[in-house]
């Protein structure tokens, strides 16, 4: 065991050989404490813009270490611009941040910092660079409001719904959450207003597909397509690469008061392309083309001097309407309404009348048909579609039916018993009054006869 004194001599001689290390060196000069610690942090005013690292995320608020003599806090409205997105899905410990400083102390003596603002004012920059060399501009899909969607390209994007693809799109929701790029096409910055174009962007990068495909599109073939949209003056048709539009006046052979009556949204149909205009990238389609023209039909179908059936659906000064087809409607001159002279048409046919008219002069062009009522009292060949109830076999030689019975139901039945017993009193007061004419003619030819002195006096 080592006695004290052997203890002290070993101190000794270590201390012999030992320098002290120096602890601090007096370097703050004229300074104090106070005054050097001040001037090691980080100097800040409102609207600066400062740099740190991500040190706490909480629920409502980021602390941003940036040097400062305290954290600055970053609320969760100021993150991002995508306000219902929490802060732990937007930054990480550790991650290095821009921010503007909002207010220097608040209340609570807490720094107040914004990432959100901070961004805004880089992303003006480069947005405003981009729409000067008509750049494209990369963005989420954020949020869907009236009349079109929010993108987040730093700034709060508005793409309208009619410029997301190159045909109007009625759901919007699908887009949220996707990455969409697309053209800047109204800039303001004093209205914080942004207006993005996809369809743009779009057409720049198929036009070369858009060239092609109208190369190969040629006048008269027919195309298969659905219908896209239906507006006022017409339909159009995605024809697998880009819209044609169909006029209202191709729509149908037939008049048409708005395009909803003939197409909706998605019906499929077959056209006709009637013209393609390169220079304005615009295809003229026709839905009418494809089907058979009614007029024609009945033009193949009828010949003059046939006898063919049909219902007056007009009066007009000159004569009547009557329709013998599908849609289809000649005319009675009035000078065809009867032997006799005939003032006016209603003295002869009412609207909903139905009637013989015999065909006199079909103009196919003009679509145009000439009938005449007087002339089917005449008799003729009746048209084939009525030849198996109204033929020359059915008649006997003296004009009596003797066909096959033509099966009614009852209430067609009795409407034709009351029409033919109106027809029947009508020829009968008219027999009689011709009758009581006539009688009335013969009694003043009468007594014309028997006083020939009178007649004679009167003729002086």
């Amino acid at each position: 065991m080592m006695s004290d004194k052997n203890v002290d001599t070993k101190t000794d001689e270590i201390l012999e050989g030992y320098t002290p290390r120096e602890i601090a060196v007096n370097d703050l000069g004229d300074q104090t404490l106070d005054d050097a610690f001040a001037a090691s942090m980080v100097q800040v005013e409102d609207g600066q813009l400062v740099a740190g690292s991500v040190v706490k995320v909480d629920r409502d608020e980021v602390l941003l270490d940036i040097g400062f003599k305290s954290e600055g806090v970053i609320p969760r409205k100021e993150l991002s611009i995508r306000n219902d997105v929490p802060p732990s899905e937007l930054v990480s410990l550790g991650d290095q941040l821009e921010a503007l400083v909002i207010q220097k102390e608040d209340k609570e003596g807490r720094l107040i910092l914004s990432k959100k603002r901070a961004q805004y004012e880089k992303a003006w920059g480069d947005v405003q660079k981009v729409k000067e060399e008509e750049g494209i501009v990369k963005g989420l899909v954020i949020e869907v409001v009236k009349g079109g969607l929010i993108v987040d390209i730093g700034l709060r994007g508005f793409l309208p719904a009619s410029l997301v693809e190159l045909r109007r799109v009625r759901d919007l929701q699908p887009y949220i959450g996707m990455e969409l790029e697309a053209k800047i096409i109204e800039l303001d910055r004093n209205r914080n207003n942004v207006v993005l174009s996809r369809r743009g962007f779009l057409e720049e990068t198929q036009k070369e597909q858009r060239e092609e495909f109208l190369d190969l599109l040629k006048p008269g073939e027919r195309r298969k397509g659905v219908i896209s949209s239906v507006v006022n003056f017409g339909a159009f048709v995605d024809l697998g690469g880009m819209d044609g539009l169909i006029h209202v006046s191709e729509l149908s052979w037939q008049h048409v008061d708005h395009p909803s009556s003939v197409v909706t949204i998605g019906d499929e149909v077959d056209v006709e392309v009637l013209e393609v205009d390169l220079d304005r990238e615009r295809i003229s389609l026709s839905l009418k083309a494809t089907q058979q023209d009614p007029w024609q039909q009945f033009a193949d179908s009828h010949h003059v001097g046939e006898l063919v059936y049909g219902r007056v659906t007009k009066l007009v000064p000159f004569g009547s309407f009557v329709q013998v087809g599908d849609h289809i409607e000649g005319l009675v001159h009035i000078s065809e309404m009867s032997e006799h002279h005939v003032e006016l048409p209603e003295q002869v046919v009412t609207p909903g009348e139905e009637l013989w008219v015999k065909i006199i002069e079909v103009d196919i062009e003009r679509r145009r048909i000439s009938l005449s009522v007087k002339q089917a009292a005449e008799g003729g060949v009746v048209a084939e579609e009525y030849q198996e109830h109204f033929g020359e076999q059915n008649y006997d030689t003296e004009g009596n039916y003797i066909g096959a019975a033509i099966d009614l139901d009852p209430d067609a039945a009795a409407e034709l018993d009351q029409a033919w017993s109106a027809y029947e009193e009508s020829e009968q007061a008219r027999i009689q009054g011709d009758e009581s004419l006539a009688e009335e003619t013969v009694q003043a030819d009468i007594q014309g006869d028997e006083n020939p002195e009178d007649a004679d006096e009167s003729s002086d």
